[in-house]
Order: C-alpha cells, then structure tokens, then sequence
C-alpha cells in the first residue's frame, strides 16, 4: 500500500473512518529523526499497514488537535479510535510492534 498524505481535508476518510488499524506519521521536511523514520514507515505500508502520513507544517491544525508537541510521532489508530502512541525514532520492528502486527 502507498502512504497517504493526510490532510485537515481528508482526515476524518482516511484514519478516522477507516475499519482496522491507521498508523499515523505526524512528521515534518526539516526534521532529521522524520527523515530517518520515513524509509520504515513506507515499508511497513509496502508490508500491508494503512499509513497516514500528516505533515505538521501543512496541517498545524491536526497536529494540535491530536497534541503532537514533538516528532516523529506515530499514533495508532482502530476503528477511529487512537490506541498507542510514540514519540521519536524506532526501528522498524518496533514501529511493528506499535501497530499489533508483529
């Protein structure tokens, strides 16, 4: 599956309604950990995971809804519902691990 960009737009469609999980990238362009964090992200989408990536320069608004203060934040959500949190770099395995597939 490819990343979707999510947007203030969008995204009640595309994690909020969604049925099963939505792994949540709240990242920004000039943020290193972000960066670092982005080729795991499209892998674990490649693997199967629904993933929505929300750049917090673009969409400031969700990212204050959902009180992201620090990035990379992954935030998990089922059913629309948010079930885990994290807040910086992790590897691939425990990104997996946040999401309940591994």
């Amino acid at each position: 599956m490819a990343v979707v960009v999510g947007t203030v737009d969008n995204f009640e469609e595309v994690v909020l309604k969604k049925e099963g999980k939505v792994l949540v990238d709240f990242n920004a362009g000039w943020c290193g950990p972000c960066r670092m964090l982005k080729p795991i992200v499209d892998e674990v989408a490649e693997e199967g995971v629904n993933v929505v990536s929300v750049d917090i320069d673009d969409e400031s608004m969700l990212a204050e809804e959902y009180q992201v203060s620090s990035i990379p934040c992954l935030v998990v959500f089922e059913n629309g519902k948010e079930i885990a949190r994290n807040v910086g770099f992790m590897p691939k395995e425990e990104v997996l691990n946040l999401v309940g597939d591994k």
